[in-house]
């Protein structure tokens, strides 16, 4: 074997590495930004009639804080515990939700996504 066919090997096999390695980021990139888009779905249907749920506008209710602000007051990371426990508080009407463990990583992840 010449040099030059040894290199040409290594650089085929590092070509290979780095294409597989690209397959199992598009492979994580795919499943977080449907775990995204799964949490907006729930917000969607449960909050956004009083919460601003997106990067832009104000919230419906006055009293509801814009979910893109969240993490000015809270670490984002732990209100997954209050969700799956049961979140009742907030503002004063606000009615009492439980999510599953699985929709409460997707609304984190999905809350996470917009912070300003």
């Amino acid at each position: 074997m010449t040099r030059s066919t040894s290199m040409r090997g290594r650089l085929a096999l590092m070509a290979m590495a780095v294409a597989g390695l690209a397959l199992l980021l598009s492979a994580a990139t795919a499943q977080d930004l449907a775990q995204i888009a799964n949490g907006q779905r729930f917000l969607e249907t449960n909050c956004a009639r009083c919460h601003a749920i997106a990067r832009t506008g104000t919230s419906p209710h006055p009293q509801a804080p814009a979910f893109r602000t969240l993490s000015q007051s809270y670490p984002i990371a732990s209100l997954e515990e209050a969700l799956v426990e049961g979140l009742w508080t907030g503002h004063p009407d606000m009615p009492e939700f439980i999510f599953g463990p699985g929709q409460a990583r997707a609304i984190i992840a999905y809350i996470e996504s917009i912070q300003d």
